[in-house]
């Protein structure tokens, strides 16, 4: 588990990261201040969470809870793709219809992050 999620965390972190540099250096003049706002918003969350995918699996390494830590990992992903994903989305088209989504990836990352809270929290047998 361990490597399958920071290598796919790594992944995450390069797309976000090339992600970003496109909004900054070609998308912005495109689709204006206030769109590219909520695409940095976008990027923003990917990052974070590409990082908590990392340090979720190095964590699996100190014997924690495997279970609660590929479910972070899992929803911290899901998250990724349905927020920032309907922000990248919203913010290159203008379909307002994207809007409702994001939401579901900001539960998606609230119950991630309390999955590795009680991973990290659980007491050894």
């Amino acid at each position: 588990m361990q490597r399958k999620f920071a290598g796919t965390g790594a992944i995450v972190m390069l797309v976000a990261v090339a992600l970003g540099a496109f909004g900054a250096h070609i998308l912005e003049p495109q689709i204006g201040e206030k769109a590219i706002g909520t695409y940095e918003t976008g990027v923003h969350y990917h990052m974070i969470h590409g990082i908590a995918m990392i340090l979720a699996a190095f964590t699996a390494g100190l014997g924690l809870d495997q279970k609660r830590l590929l479910w972070a990992n899992r929803l911290f992903l899901t998250g990724i793709i349905l927020f920032s994903g309907s922000l990248y989305m919203l913010a290159v088209t203008g379909w307002k219809w994207f809007g409702p989504i994001t939401p579901l990836g900001g539960v998606a990352f609230i119950v991630g992050w309390l999955m590795f809270a009680l991973a990290l929290l659980k007491k050894e047998k």
